[in-house]
């Protein structure tokens, strides 16, 4: 990872209120943090992403939430991709986990989707799997039958309390992995928890 290049993040979730706060929508949190934290405002894409053009910790970073929903996330991320010229290896992705319980952080690189459907859209789009990523954990129901619901549903009482400052080690993580490089970052932050 070069110093001189622009580094995108990009949040997965789903547009619209109703999703807000859902499970799914977890990687949009993230974004958000950043965005915060570097005091920028998203603007409006031409395909069909909301970004942040920033610079943290001396880093060119492009803070990325696409606004087709979860299962196209591929497309806007490849294409806002390909506009600022950012390399497959510059681009870092937070999702949801199911198979991780709540709160846990795994960062990887180069896997294959492991089910996620936006992880599959973005290989698709980008045709590599050539980029790290931050997954959250969000756990699992008891009913395979309750996946849907689960994801879609709001964070519990007891979660959202723990909430905040699981979207701010995502965040440092985040940071971490464009100072740092993806093989150190998982080194510190996959030990954790």
């Amino acid at each position: 990872m070069s110093t001189d290049s622009v580094h995108m993040v990009a949040g997965l979730g789903n547009p619209g209120k109703n999703y807000h706060r859902t499970r799914h929508n977890v990687g949009f949190m993230v974004a958000d943090r950043l965005a915060q934290r570097c005091g920028g405002t998203y603007t409006k894409s031409r395909y069909n992403a909301e970004f942040v053009k920033t610079v943290l910790n001396k880093r060119k970073i492009l803070v990325v939430k696409p606004c087709s929903y979860m299962n196209r996330s591929g497309q806007p991320i490849a294409s806002l991709a390909a506009y600022f010229k950012i390399q497959s290896a510059d681009l870092i992705v937070v999702h949801d986990d199911l198979d991780l319980p709540f709160g846990r952080i795994r960062i990887s690189k180069d896997r294959g989707h492991g089910g996620h459907n936006g992880i599959r859209s973005i290989i698709e789009a980008l045709g590599t799997r050539d980029f790290s990523r931050i997954r959250i954990g969000v756990g699992r129901p008891g009913a395979p039958s309750d996946v849907t619901g689960h994801v879609l549903g709001d964070f519990s009482k007891g979660e959202a309390v723990e909430l905040d400052d699981i979207i701010d080690r995502c965040a440092d993580a985040c940071i971490d992995i464009i100072k740092n490089g993806p093989v150190d970052s998982m080194n510190t932050y996959n030990r954790q928890s």
